[in-house]
């Protein structure tokens, strides 16, 4: 089968508006819905970061159906659950795919998800120029914080994630984004 394009992502998102899809070496991988807490996770996660940078005007934050056009030979376009852009790598915004890598990225595992897989997602972009990539995993309440050619460092309740390259002065405190018990 042949390899499928950009124009071939975008043809099949117009036809099936209702699923989130990636293009991943030629191929188009259909996103499921993933479960409510992986979902919350995520949100807490946009929020946050939002609301630190919009006031400051630092760069644009985005959630999990911000596509961005990998500069890879492949063309992939990929969708991090969360992800934030430096304002002046994007002083504007755009109707398409943002042709860039974001600066931070954020993956939140799912019930369904593979952890190799999150992985792997997370060094393509870190090769292509993110600086920051983290795995957040809800079932152990951990982020795996990932530099480019630097050890993983692992962070639980208790411990703050920042990212002084990128965001000085911003913290989130890891408890913080877990999804709320009501009991």
């Amino acid at each position: 089968m042949p390899s499928l394009t950009v124009k071939d992502l975008e043809k099949l998102q117009a036809e099936h508006p209702d699923y989130r899809m990636e293009l991943v070496g030629g191929d188009v991988i259909f996103m499921s819905p993933s479960g409510l807490e992986s979902d919350e996770v995520a949100a807490a996660i946009v929020a946050q970061l939002s609301n630190w940078v919009r006031p400051r005007k630092l760069g644009r934050v985005t959630a999990s159906s911000g596509g961005f056009r990998l500069p890879n030979a492949d063309g992939d376009v990929r969708a991090p659950d969360a992800s934030f852009i430096l304002a002046q790598r994007l002083p504007r915004t755009t109707e398409d795919y943002a042709e860039l890598v974001p600066d931070l990225m954020f993956e939140v595992k799912s019930k369904t998800d593979s952890l190799t897989k999150l992985r792997e997602k997370i060094q393509q972009f870190l090769e292509l120029g993110t600086t920051v990539g983290v795995l957040v995993d809800p079932r152990t309440r951990t982020m795996e914080v990932c530099r480019l050619n630097a050890d993983k460092i692992v962070l639980k309740d208790g411990d703050v994630l920042e990212v002084p390259e990128l965001l000085p002065g911003w913290e989130l405190p890891v408890v913080e984004i877990w999804a709320p018990e009501f009991d």
